[in-house]
C-alpha cells in the first residue's frame, strides 16, 4: 500500500481541454519504477518538466516520464514516431519502462502523431539540428535522410541477425542498416460477411468477382468501398501494377529494371492506375469522399456503422474496428486485384532510426537494440495486427485478419521496396489522388512520373 501511494506521488497532475487528473491508463500494465502519462496533446513545453499544453488533439499521444525523486538519470533520450494509437502506445510505454527498469540510469520518453503531420515535424526538427534521439522512417525518408547523414549505420545491432529474410531484404539494399522495422504489415480488403451473405455473396478473390459483387451494392444505390485519401487506393495500384514482379521465379533481378528508372516504373504502375480509374467511374468509390476521408478514423466510422460491404485499409485497424462495432461479423481478405486470385500487399515497417547527430548516439543505439528484441518485436507487432519481421515469425492474434496469413507466405508484393530508390509510397498517394480529382489514368502516370522523378513533391 506504501509503495502504491509512493508512485501516485509522481504522477503529474494535468488539466488541459478538459483532461481529467492524470491516472494510469484502464488496461495499461502496473507501473514499477516510473510512473508515466499518455496525454493526447498538440504541444509541450517540456517532457521532462511542467507540460504547456496550448491545445488538444485525438491524432497525439505523449508518453511523459514524471522526475525521478532521486538523481540518478544521466542520460535522457526522446523518441518521436508516427504510432499515436493507444494500444500501440500502450505496447511501447511497455517497452520503454521495461528497458528503464533495466538501465536506471536512463530515462526516455516518446511522443507520437498522425503519419503525415509527423513527416513534416520530423523533417523540421533535423533539418534545424532539433531531432530527437530514436524515429521512425519510412521508405521515402529513409532515402532522403540517408543522403543528408542523419541516419546512424546499425549493422553492429547485436538483433539483426535474429530478422528474416524479407526483412534483411530490405534493411540491407542499400549496404548500411540505416532503420530497424518492427513489424510487417499487410493491407487488405475489409469485408462485412453480413451484407454479403444477405445478397447470396461470398469474399471476392479475383478482380471479376470483386467488380460483380460492386455492381450489386451500386445498383441498390450503395457505395460499396470505402476509402481513405492515403493509403487505400496507391495499395490497389501497387498491387495491380507490381504482381508480375513479385510472382517472378528471381525477384531480385524482376525488380532490378525499376531501381531508378521513373519512367520504367511509372509504365509498370499504369495498369494499377487503370484498375483505380475504373473503380471511381463504376461508382464503386465515392471519389469526393474518398478525398476527405481520414486513414484510421474516417473510413473506421464509415465501415463500422455497418451498412457498407468493404473498406480498403491496414489490418493494423482490425482491432479498432472490432472496439467500435463488437457486433459486426467482417474479416480481412487479400487485394481481389488480379484475374487469377488475390494478392497482398506488405511492408517492412514500423521502422525506427537512431539520429546519427544526437547526443549520445551509443546509448541511442542500445536502446533500439532492446526494442527489437523478439519479446518486444511480438509485443509491438501484435498490437498493430502486423506479422513479425523476425525469422521466428508470428501471426497476429485478432482473428478477423488470419486470412491475411496464407497470401502471407506465397502471394506477397511489398509495397515500397528499399530496392527501389524511388518515392514510390508518396508517388503513388499524389497519383491516386489526382484520379480522385478527376484526372484519367493516362494523366495521373503522367503525374506519377513527376512525382517519382522529383520534380514534384509526392508526400
Amino acid at each position: 500500500m506504501a509503495d502504491a501511494q509512493h508512485r501516485a506521488k509522481r504522477v503529474h497532475t494535468v488539466r488541459a481541454c478538459g483532461l481529467r487528473p492524470a491516472t494510469p491508463c484502464e488496461g495499461w500494465p502496473a507501473l514499477t519504477r516510473r510512473s508515466f502519462l499518455a496525454a493526447s496533446a498538440v504541444g509541450a513545453a517540456s517532457l521532462f518538466g511542467v507540460l504547456a499544453l496550448p491545445g488538444c488533439s485525438p491524432s497525439r499521444n505523449i508518453v511523459v516520464e514524471a522526475p525521478p525523486d532521486e538523481a540518478t538519470i544521466d542520460t535522457k533520450l526522446t523518441f518521436f514516431g508516427f504510432k499515436y494509437e493507444p494500444l500501440n502506445v500502450t505496447a511501447i510505454e511497455t517497452i520503454l519502462r521495461t528497458y528503464m527498469d533495466e538501465h536506471p540510469n536512463v530515462s526516455i520518453s516518446y511522443e507520437g502523431i498522425k503519419s503525415r503531420p509527423y513527416y513534416a515535424a520530423l523533417d523540421k526538427r533535423l533539418s534545424t539540428g532539433n531531432g530527437d534521439d530514436v524515429f521512425m522512417v519510412d521508405h521515402d525518408t529513409s532515402l532522403v535522410y540517408a543522403e543528408k547523414g542523419y541516419l546512424s549505420d546499425l549493422s553492429d545491432l547485436p538483433t539483426i541477425s535474429t530478422f528474416g529474410e524479407l526483412a534483411l531484404s530490405q534493411m540491407r539494399a542499400s549496404g548500411a542498416v540505416r532503420y530497424v522495422p518492427t513489424s510487417i504489415s499487410a493491407f487488405g480488403l475489409y469485408c462485412n460477411l453480413a451484407l454479403l451473405k444477405e445478397r447470396g455473396l461470398t469474399v471476392p478473390r479475383t478482380l471479376s468477382e470483386f467488380e460483380r459483387a460492386c455492381d450489386v451494392f451500386v445498383e441498390e444505390g450503395i457505395v460499396p468501398v470505402v476509402a481513405n485519401n492515403d493509403i487505400s487506393l496507391k495499395t490497389l495500384v501497387i498491387a495491380r501494377g507490381m504482381a508480375p514482379i513479385y510472382q517472378a521465379e528471381d525477384i531480385g533481378e524482376a525488380v532490378h529494371p525499376f531501381v531508378d528508372d521513373p519512367a520504367a516504373l511509372a509504365t509498370q504502375l499504369r495498369p494499377g492506375l487503370d484498375v483505380v480509374e475504373r473503380l471511381i467511374a463504376r461508382g464503386y468509390v465515392d471519389a469526393a469522399e474518398a478525398l476527405q476521408t481520414e486513414k484510421t478514423a474516417d473510413d473506421l466510422d464509415l465501415f463500422a456503422a455497418g451498412d457498407r460491404p468493404f473498406m480498403l485499409t491496414g489490418a493494423w485497424a482490425a482491432v479498432r474496428v472490432r472496439d467500435m462495432a463488437p457486433d459486426l461479423d467482417f474479416e480481412v481478405h487479400p487485394y481481389p486485384i488480379l484475374d487469377e486470385g488475390p494478392l497482398l500487399v506488405v511492408n517492412v515497417d514500423t521502422r525506427v532510426s537512431v539520429n546519427a547527430n544526437g547526443p549520445d548516439v551509443a546509448a541511442a543505439k542500445e536502446f533500439v537494440a532492446a526494442f527489437t528484441r523478439p519479446e518486444a518485436i511480438e509485443l509491438f507487432a501484435n498490437s498493430q495486427c502486423s506479422f513479425s519481421p523476425l525469422a521466428a515469425s508470428f501471426q497476429p492474434e485478432e482473428q478477423s485478419v488470419a486470412p491475411l496469413a496464407d497470401a502471407f507466405k506465397e502471394r506477397a508484393v511489398i509495397g515500397s521496396d528499399d530496392n527501389i530508390n524511388l518515392p514510390v509510397w508518396g508517388a503513388t498517394r499524389a497519383s491516386v489522388v489526382a484520379l480522385l480529382e478527376g484526372a484519367t489514368a493516362e494523366e495521373a502516370e503522367a503525374q506519377l512520373f513527376k512525382h517519382l522523378s522529383g520534380e514534384e513533391d509526392g508526400a
